[in-house]
């Protein structure tokens, strides 16, 4: 009976030490206030999402070096079912942003998919019709610097004097692009670094 009882212990003890890795790495995102993860992206080999970061070619690039004001950056996986289900609404997003003359050019949309090589990026983009660029993350360099975050994940990023600052950080769908796109841009505007929901 002591025995049964020192195996229990230790299980429940395992569990507890696995919950608590659990708990530390998802909070590990980087927080509303803190700088966005300076980590080196392969620049796009499509001229067009090149354009639309503002970048020349070369071989990586840091966020705070996209030509926008705001970044929201999409953290998803191929396969993700809430990301598949979430992306006709992020591609809604996106064609508010680019048909709105006031945003285009100063609020761009990224996509991070974690722990997709290539192929499977690729397969999801064509898939869902993705117009922003989406970056694969196959060996999870991102994934890890961003808290190694559950998907989808949002970050609301501002650039401004060469940084890159998150100024909204929230797991899951958004309801409406509407309402999250106003919720975007009243969040970047403002100097509040209230922890986001």
């Amino acid at each position: 009976m002591k025995r049964l009882s020192e195996i229990l212990a230790t299980v429940f003890l395992c569990a507890a030490l696995v919950l608590s890795v659990s708990v530390n790495v998802s909070d590990a995102a980087p927080t509303v206030g803190s700088e966005f993860p300076d980590v080196a992206i392969t620049v796009p080999d499509s001229k067009e999402h090149r354009n639309y970061l503002g970048l020349k070619r070369g071989d990586s690039f840091k966020l705070s070096q996209v030509a926008a004001d705001t970044i929201i950056v999409e953290v998803l996986s191929m396969y993700c079912p809430f990301c598949q289900a979430e992306a006709p609404a992020v591609n809604t997003l996106y064609s508010m942003i680019e048909d709105d003359p006031e945003l285009r050019g100063r609020v761009k949309i990224i996509g991070i998919a974690a722990g997709n090589t290539k192929l499977e990026r690729d397969i999801f983009v064509d898939k869902f019709d993705i117009p922003f660029p989406v970056f694969a993350d196959g060996d999870f360099l991102f994934h890890k610097a961003l808290g190694e975050v559950r998907t989808p994940y949002f970050f609301g990023v501002r650039i401004a004097d060469g940084a890159a600052t998150v100024f909204y950080s929230n797991l899951g769908a958004f309801d409406d692009p509407a309402s999250f796109l106003s919720l975007i841009l009243e969040r970047s505007r403002s100097k509040n670094t209230e922890v986001s929901p």
